[in-house]
């Protein structure tokens, strides 16, 4: 075999490696997300936002101001984003990591919002889903509420307001609770 066949110091051609399925949509969601980390840094957007978490592109720690005029003003809260290499045409994994009273999320963070089950689109953001995630905050969707108590308590905002400062937990977040519960 001549040695400069494959070899491109000597003027032999470096064979092209073909990327797999898996590869290709790895590198989409790795250039989407790089793009939507920009765009979200440069925003300017008030209230919100999202870096990676160390150096995994594909999970996010995100953050949002409670919206003004409502119970969660001054409140801020703690979210996780996780992507898998088929988005943005599969919507992230989103959960509150910091406590939540809300008709619209549970006790473990899980977040029910039609945006990021089956009204996802590939033309939603992390921008968006943030802002969709805050407005929500203020405009609970209580025909299908996952905390039936906090659908039931909206109405008498005192009361409501009362139960979700006594539930909310700050930066903190239930991933430190658990480590004190282990940890005792």
């Amino acid at each position: 075999m001549d040695v400069s066949e494959n070899n491109p110091r000597v003027g032999g051609q470096v064979p092209v490696k073909s990327t797999t399925g898996k590869e290709k949509g790895h590198n989409e969601a790795t250039k989407r997300l790089q793009r939507e980390l920009m765009e979200l840094m440069l925003s300017g957007d008030k209230g919100i936002s999202a870096f990676p978490e160390g150096d995994n592109l594909f999970k996010w720690i995100g953050t949002i101001d409670g919206p003004k005029e409502t119970c969660y003003e001054t409140l801020k809260f703690k979210l996780s984003l996780e992507f898998t290499t088929k988005y943005p045409y599969v919507a992230p994994v989103v959960q509150f990591v910091t406590t939540c009273f809300h008709p619209n999320i549970d006790g473990e963070g899980n977040i029910c919002l039609d945006i990021l089950k089956d009204k996802w689109t590939a033309l939603y953001d992390v921008r968006t889903v943030l802002i969709s995630i805050q407005s929500l905050l203020n405009e609970p969707n209580l025909e299908s509420p996952l905390d039936p108590m906090a659908a039931s308590l909206w109405s008498k905002q005192l009361q409501f307001k009362e139960m979700m400062l006594s539930k909310y937990d700050g930066n903190e977040g239930k991933q430190v609770k658990k480590q004190k519960v282990a940890n005792h």
